[in-house]
């Protein structure tokens, strides 16, 4: 008798978990922005004075990144610095070669005039954290092997400044910025130097709901039910939101003030349903005395700047984004 498979869990519109442990990501929420969902093809060409392409690091680890190279005047000799970049999606969603990450990352390349290189991250629930912190760190360990000629990429090879790599991260993928970071602090990277960590909107909770979370405006880049359920599936089975990955200023994660960190841009939006939990990990990098930057966007919600149509037509949502990119171009330019 064959078994037909049971829908286990749903996040609507973005994933559908079966009881054979399988999952379906079609996107079944508004076709009018299935687009953004989409995977978009590497380019060795310069488009919008960009080009794109998609490596593996070695036959053996079977990492993978995208690498965005801005255009260079033909007189230019100074190298660029890299911006490794970790994707969001509650760990559970979204790949690097989205046309969301897409939009952002060949504009960014070109405003702040770096190597983008974007990591593609293992997804839960098939690969439940820190999986996707491993291979993120993983992937700063390929920079270094890089920096050190044990690794060939050519765009790297001729125009990286390995002495100005920075981290940077959306949702949840701020979560890793911070993890790959505090864990670069116990390794010897040179002749690369990490010069700085930007998470922006990082999904750090607890378990009890903060007053933002209960007051705030839910948006469909984040809903209470999103939250819970991609934690749910995401941390190690047994694990609450007080995980040290979710909740790295809670009583379960290092102690801030002991871990070596390189110079933080903290990036939060005014409407972000999970506002003051991050806000608390700011005022515990604060209190630990770590060289921490804050950047708050107004008007705005958790990842807004991910959202095209907004950036492209609501002026509030177009500005914020024009901020956040001048902050971060600013932010890299200083280190």
């Amino acid at each position: 008798m064959v078994h037909d498979k049971q829908v286990k869990d749903v996040v609507s519109g973005w994933l559908t978990v079966f009881d054979d442990g399988s999952v379906d990501r079609t996107w079944t929420g508004p076709p009018e922005v299935k687009f953004m969902a989409e995977p978009v093809p590497p380019h060795d060409d310069f488009i919008d004075g960009v080009a794109v392409k998609d490596v593996v690091a070695g036959e053996n680890s079977g990492s993978r990144f995208r690498i965005y190279l801005p255009e260079r005047n033909d007189s230019s000799v100074d190298k660029l610095p890299v911006i490794l970049h970790f994707h969001g999606g509650g760990f559970c969603i979204s790949q690097a070669d989205w046309y969301m990450y897409y939009a952002v990352y060949t504009r960014l390349a070109r405003v702040a005039n770096a190597i983008i290189v974007s990591v593609f991250l293992p997804l839960a629930p098939e690969h439940r954290l820190p999986a996707a912190c491993d291979v993120g760190f993983a992937g700063l360990l390929w920079l270094r092997d890089v920096s050190r000629k044990q690794g060939h990429e050519p765009w790297l090879n001729e125009y990286a400044d390995f002495n100005r790599v920075f981290l940077i991260g959306d949702s949840s993928g701020g979560n890793i910025v911070h993890q790959v970071a505090a864990r670069a602090g116990e390794e010897d990277l040179s002749p690369m130097r990490l010069a700085g960590a930007i998470p922006i909107h990082p999904g750090f909770m607890r378990s009890q709901r903060s007053k933002s979370e209960l007051e705030q405006e839910q948006t469909p880049f984040l809903t209470l039910d999103m939250v819970d359920k991609f934690m749910e599936l995401a941390l190690p089975i047994g694990s609450t939101k007080d995980h040290p990955i979710s909740c790295p200023m809670g009583d379960a994660a290092p102690a801030v003030e002991e871990l070596k960190l390189p110079p933080y841009l903290y990036c939060v939006a005014e409407k972000d349903l999970i506002k003051d939990t991050e806000m608390e990990f700011y005022e515990a990098l604060k209190k630990g005395e770590k060289d921490v930057e804050l950047l708050i966007n107004n008007g705005v919600g958790h990842s807004f700047y991910l959202n095209k149509i907004a950036v492209d037509m609501d002026p509030v949502t177009g500005s914020a984004t024009e901020k956040l990119f001048e902050a971060i171009a600013e932010f890299i330019n200083k280190h």
